[in-house]
């Protein structure tokens, strides 16, 4: 008898579509010399810091019992949201460890989903469950439809075959423990206020809240362009100089105009072709997001839901891949699938291409497809039809036998000797694969009628222009920010036009993105569920929930920038290729905490120390009382009897040091301090001083000390 463990039971029921006619028991199916059961997910997860601790002395957080390193890892049954146990989980669990131990099992399958999560999900439940060893194989289905689930059974593989993958994600799991509970409750206790401290969540807010302090703080620029718009054959013509003059040089401006104006402008080159435009790649999950954010305004977390669950009802292939590539093995699977989307009317056939089918770019699963089972036009919800559609109509496009054709035009118009100047245009001739595909860009402005050797009308003028403050980040440029954040943006969004793309697979491939596809939504909508970022149509901007994490994460030396996170992002893809161990990776974690813990900022002794919550800096000056640490700076201990004394935490960017407030509270002054930043953005220093309980800058005291 052989036992199939899926990952859920939705997986459990297509599986048992695959085998046919078997028999539903309480928790599993029988038949066919198969069992089938299931899991909800993670039924297990890591032991609390109490687990491996005890209980601290006053029964909640406090820095006793922090940083927790555990010698061996811990797993326990998922409670339930009252801390206690689940019944169902412990039920179900109950369900997988009696088959797992009954006579007739002489093999175990890992049904998980087909990521390194779902490898470790199910690996975890036979760990716990089986009392004796017994063969273990692996099921991987890149989609669920029972044509594959039947196939896949034929062909499983030995369990140890994914150990690299297991061993992926135990490593991330811990690590992510790791960071997650000992900085979580450290920044918490330190401010007051719970902050969630993970590897991914800060980078990816600290790059929302970059941006939009650079939004904020941006001073515009005023300059000259020299620009000509004339017309010339009844069309105008732009041309714009690469030479810029700085407002106060309007006049030197407009003597450099006189200069071209002076010269005769001629078409000195012009190429002409047809040329066959190609589509865009298939779909990995965050082109795919960012296609569905772009066009429909479709949040990250609905737009993965709705992949899911078209995958869990078999129309799509399996949604958590960072491939636009299918695997050579597949091409007969393809094939099937080709002539299923021809039968629906498409002008489609099968081509084997290099830009569609190759192995080197696929890490664990091809590019999002449609499979064998065509959904009925009633079985989809409208959100589920949006989704499916934008798939099928990408996989149409790239499969298509109607080649989009444009004439391509590219003009060089130059005047005098000044300056030479390039004017592209496309007309498209024949819409082939567009007609089915909207979403890649096949156009560009039409150019007049122009030849070699003809005169351009020109007419340069300065024409005053004001720089521009960068753009929020939207979720198309964001996703390509985490998929390569050493990347400029300008080339991540060029990159599905590039039919070179070996450099973003390579960064990819070597760990470099922030977060994982499988992960990163999942992030997002956490950051957005906690206060720290929002998300408005598909624009993202910093909260002041967002500000406060990176300020305070900052003040407490805790750097989680893109180059400490893809540090440690290479370190876990070495655990996949096998050229690092699950301890190595956890022992690196470890000592990157640490250095939190130790740094000397964060010694209750040092003069840049900015205190815990609670500490206290002084007596209030105003009715005598202890001033204390708040989670916004320092607060007089009896503010809510009606005070008011209360000094800020931080001041023009800096931290005010539990010293500081202690010199301001007994002396009135601070001495000179640096590191301040002017809303213009000019760094300063100056001495605080403490008057009628105000603190303000004593820039007088700092003139006389020079």
């Amino acid at each position: 008898m052989i036992l199939i463990i899926a990952e859920k039971p939705s997986l459990a029921r297509n599986i048992v579509a695959g085998v046919g006619d078997m028999k539903n028991n309480s928790g599993y199916y029988e038949g066919q010399g198969y069992l089938v059961t299931w899991a909800f997910g993670h039924l297990f997860s890591l032991c609390d810091i109490e687990d491996y601790t005890g209980p601290t002395s006053t029964g909640r957080w406090n820095m006793e019992n922090i940083p927790c390193f555990p010698e061996e890892f811990r797993f326990k049954l998922r409670p339930g949201r009252d801390k206690k146990d689940d019944a169902g989980v412990s039920r179900q669990f109950g369900v997988i460890k009696r088959l797992c131990n009954r006579p007739d099992v002489d093999c175990i399958v890992n049904a998980g989903d087909a990521d390194r999560e779902g490898e470790i999900i199910v690996r975890l439940c036979i760990m716990n469950a089986l009392e004796n060893p017994k063969p273990v194989k692996r099921l991987w289905l890149p989609d669920q439809t029972p044509e594959t689930v039947a196939s896949a059974l034929r062909e499983m593989k030995g369990d140890e075959e994914y150990d690299n993958l297991a061993n992926e994600g135990f490593a991330r799991t811990y690590v992510d423990w790791l960071y997650g509970v000992n900085l979580t409750r450290y920044a918490t206790l330190r401010t007051g206020m719970l902050l969630r401290v993970g590897r991914v969540i800060v980078p990816i807010v600290k790059a929302i809240y970059d941006r939009d302090m650079a939004i904020r703080n941006f001073v515009p620029d005023i300059y000259y362009a020299l620009v000509s718009s004339e017309e010339t054959n009844g069309e105008t013509v732009e041309l714009v100089s690469k030479y810029k003059f700085p407002k106060e040089q309007a006049e030197k401006a407009r003597r450099a105009c006189d200069k071209l104006n002076a010269q005769r402008a001629t078409v000195t080159a012009k190429k002409t072709k047809k040329d066959a435009l190609k589509p865009g790649k298939l779909y990995s999950l965050s082109k795919l997001q960012n296609y569905l954010g772009k066009k429909y305004k479709m949040p990250m977390d609905d737009s993965l839901r709705v992949t899911q669950a078209l995958y869990e009802k078999g129309y799509l292939t399996y949604p958590r891949t960072n491939s636009e590539y299918l695997a050579t093995a597949e091409k007969d699977k393809i094939k099937k699938i080709v002539g299923l989307v021809a039968n629906m009317g498409y002008p489609v056939a099968f081509t084997d291409k290099k830009t569609i089918f190759d192995d080197s770019k696929i890490e664990s699963h091809s590019a999002l497809t449609p499979t064998y089972k065509i959904p009925k036009p009633d079985a989809l919800t409208p959100e589920e039809k949006t989704v499916y559609t934008a798939v099928l109509r990408r996989f149409v496009a790239v499969f298509c036998k109607e080649e989009c054709v444009a004439q391509k035009t590219e003009l060089t118009v130059s005047v005098g000797p000044c300056e030479d100047y390039t004017l592209k245009g496309t007309v498209i001739l024949e819409p082939g694969w567009t007609k089915y595909d909207d979403s890649v860009k096949t156009s560009s402005k039409i150019l007049p009628n122009l030849n070699k050797g003809d005169t351009v009308n020109i007419n340069f003028q300065p024409k005053e222009k004001e720089t521009s403050p960068p753009k929020h980040y939207t979720i198309e440029t964001l996703n390509n920010y985490l998929k390569n954040p050493f990347r400029e943006e300008k080339a991540a969004a060029n990159e599905m036009d590039d039919a070179d793309d070996a450099e973003e697979y390579r960064a990819m491939f070597e760990g470099l993105e922030l977060g994982t596809e499988a992960t990163r939504t999942g992030i997002i909508d956490n950051a957005v569920k906690s206060g720290y970022i929002e998300l408005k149509k598909d624009v993202y901007r910093i909260l002041p929930g967002g500000e406060y994490l990176i300020e305070q994460t900052a003040a407490l030396g805790i750097s989680m920038d893109k180059y400490k996170t893809s540090q440690l992002g290479q370190a876990l893809k070495k655990v996949f290729h096998g050229a690092m161990t699950v301890a190595e990776s956890v022992k690196l974690t470890e000592q990157e905490i640490t250095e939190v813990f130790t740094a000397p900022a964060n010694a209750p002794d040092s003069p840049d120390y900015t205190g815990a919550f609670g500490d206290v800096a002084g007596k209030c000056p105003l009715c005598g009382a202890d001033v204390t640490k708040s989670r916004y700076g320092y607060l007089c201990s009896a503010y809510k009897e009606g005070c008011g004394f209360k000094m800020p935490g931080r001041l023009c960017g800096r931290p005010i040091t539990l010293k500081n407030a202690a010199a301001l509270l007994t002396e009135g002054r601070t001495e000179k301090l640096t590191g301040f930043v002017s809303k213009k953005g000019n760094p300063f220093d100056a001495p605080l001083k403490l008057e009628n309980g105000v603190v303000s800058f004593d820039f007088e005291r700092n003139q006389s000390a020079k």
